[in-house]
């Protein structure tokens, strides 16, 4: 049986009315909006250039290169998303509705940080930064699965809104008739 948290948790709305105009009109939606896509595109890139190398030891300078970007990429979606939250509940991190999308972005974080720490100083093998990459890739998978649940339920939830808009004004027309 789900616990009283959970059951609160599912009926809450993501978004307050307040939330859901600070959000439409903020810049930083349709950053987000672009940052995301982009950022999988390159992990996707990166990816494929990381396994390429760790099947055949080719590609060390283009793996390590694409992992690069796409941590340059996290940093500049996890700024910009802070700000986000910002903008729309009024803190930076760890606003209710996204508490654990960014506990978990920490570990993301953490993941490509310590790979970057890793090349830049020569920590590990070329081989173990691209197997802490592939761990990193891994949480940062997780991750975006989070938000992605996250933001179809907030569209699940507009949706539902609208249909109960309708609905009622649907019957306030049929009891004016």
């Amino acid at each position: 049986m789900p616990s009283v948290s959970a059951q609160q948790n599912r009926s809450k709305p993501l978004y307050t009315a307040e939330q859901r105009m600070r959000r439409d009109a903020s810049r930083w939606t349709l950053v987000q909006g672009v940052l995301a896509p982009i950022q999988f595109l390159v992990f996707l890139i990166s990816l494929a250039l990381v396994a390429r190398f760790l099947m055949t030891g080719e590609g060390a300078a283009e793996a390590t290169a694409s992992v690069i970007a796409k941590t340059l990429l996290l940093y500049t979606i996890m700024i910009t998303g802070s700000i986000w939250e910002k903008d729309v509940f009024g803190h930076y991190l760890f606003v209710e509705a996204f508490y654990w999308e960014d506990v978990f972005s920490m570990l993301v974080l953490a993941l490509h940080t310590a790979y970057l720490a890793a090349a830049l100083f020569g920590l590990l093998s070329v081989e173990h930064q691209m197997w802490l990459a592939l761990a990193a890739y891994a949480a940062y998978v997780i991750n975006a699965a989070q938000f992605v649940i996250k933001l179809r339920a907030a569209r699940r939830e507009m949706q539902g809104s609208t249909d109960a808009a309708s609905a009622s004004m649907h019957r306030f027309a049929e009891a004016a008739e």
